[in-house]
């Protein structure tokens, strides 16, 4: 079987020096806030070319509370409104409700899968704050003319870049590009720790000490509380493991990259279609996308002959129980996404070998 994510191996790669980092983790006798979480933070915030960089338990909280800094800030109140992709992962969005917000549903365009920035401006409202772009993919999805629309508005621009680590625009690293940004480094992603753990990127040093604060159950002085906070914190262990796969994180992007070339070059079936194909600066690939029309028999056929896959996503939130409100909207190209969409093996250790069976299957699906 080549796997989707063969995460067994990818940390064998480097296994030498995660064992390092736990013991050194060990015998320090120090599990939270310490020396490993300092560096860490400083290293990432200049890996991505931001002054700050705030670790905390995982992606959906980053995105949590990188608004809730905004609404302790004054920026942003209950009811304000946040223009948000439709076909994002469902942590987006829950990251806007529970902060009172209300999540405005952008559609993508059908060849890039991004949030169509075209489309943004017409969403725009009295009450709009801020707009939140997600790389889905592991594709870059901001412009200049998004940049330009938000300082017209006076929006606060905001990335989720739990898809997109090492990703750039113009030398310009995705959590870097806008006002802040969250990242996710579940295991699974292209940085990615041995647990979950997230973090928020800024330059803006008043949001920092806000998320920090608020994520240390509100306090910034020991037993003095200035908000109603959480509890939110990435492990000392998770910090050195982080620390040490950063330093590959170019290198792995690069093997994916190099993957995708070979996809690209020799898919020669007219049932599938891939994603228009750009710069592999703005494209790191966490997942590899193809779409066809008889996507659920095409995922049968692939397991039958060897190849794991997922759909990202079968669902797309405005269908999503949880959101039942929204279940009677149509936003056709995201529902054409989720109706179409599965992600093949994508990852640094899959061999030539296991590439081209990929490949020689996807042709022969009939």
């Amino acid at each position: 079987m080549v796997k989707l994510l063969d995460l067994q191996s990818i940390t064998m790669q480097h296994g030498d020096e995660y064992k390092a980092a736990a013991n050194r983790v060990i015998e320090s006798g120090w599990f939270l806030q310490g020396k490993e979480i300092e560096k860490f933070e400083a290293d990432y915030a200049q890996y991505i070319g931001t002054e700050q960089c705030v670790s905390v338990a995982n992606g959906l909280d980053a995105l949590y509370l990188m608004m809730r800094a905004y609404k302790e800030l004054g920026v942003m109140h209950d009811g304000d409104e946040i223009i948000v992709p439709a076909n994002t992962y469902i942590a987006t969005i829950i990251g806007i409700t529970r902060n009172n917000l209300v999540p405005v549903l952008v559609e993508p365009t059908w060849n890039n899968l991004e949030i169509d920035i075209d489309k943004i401006e017409e969403a725009v409202t009295p009450r709009t704050k801020g707009v939140l772009i997600v790389h889905l993919y592991g594709r870059v999805a901001y412009s200049e003319k998004l940049r330009e629309i938000c300082k017209k508005h006076n929006l606060k621009l905001m990335e989720d870049c739990a898809q997109s680590q090492g990703c750039m625009w113009n030398g310009v690293r995705t959590g870097a590009l806008g006002d802040a940004a969250a990242h996710s480094f579940y295991p699974g992603k292209n940085l990615g720790a041995f647990g979950d753990a997230g973090a928020v990127t800024t330059s803006d040093p008043d949001l920092a000490q806000v998320v920090r604060a608020v994520a240390n159950y509100g306090s910034q002085k020991k037993y003095v509380f200035r908000y109603v906070g959480m509890n939110s914190r990435m492990s000392e262990l998770d910090a050195a493991v982080l620390d040490v796969k950063l330093k590959y994180l170019d290198e792995d992007n690069a093997k994916r990259q190099e993957l995708a070339s070979f996809y690209y070059e020799n898919f020669k079936n007219p049932l599938i279609t891939l994603t228009s194909r750009i710069p592999n600066e703005n494209n790191v690939y966490h997942q590899f996308p193809i779409f066809c029309e008889r996507r659920d028999e095409l995922q049968g056929y692939l397991k039958e002959n060897g190849v794991q896959t997922l759909i990202h996503y079968p669902i797309p939130p405005h269908k999503q129980e949880c959101y039942k409100e929204w279940n009677n909207r149509s936003y056709p190209i995201t529902e054409k996404i989720h109706n179409q969409e599965l992600s093949i093996p994508m990852n640094q250790v899959v061999s030539a070998d296991e590439a081209k069976t990929v490949v020689d299957v996807l042709n022969s699906f009939k």
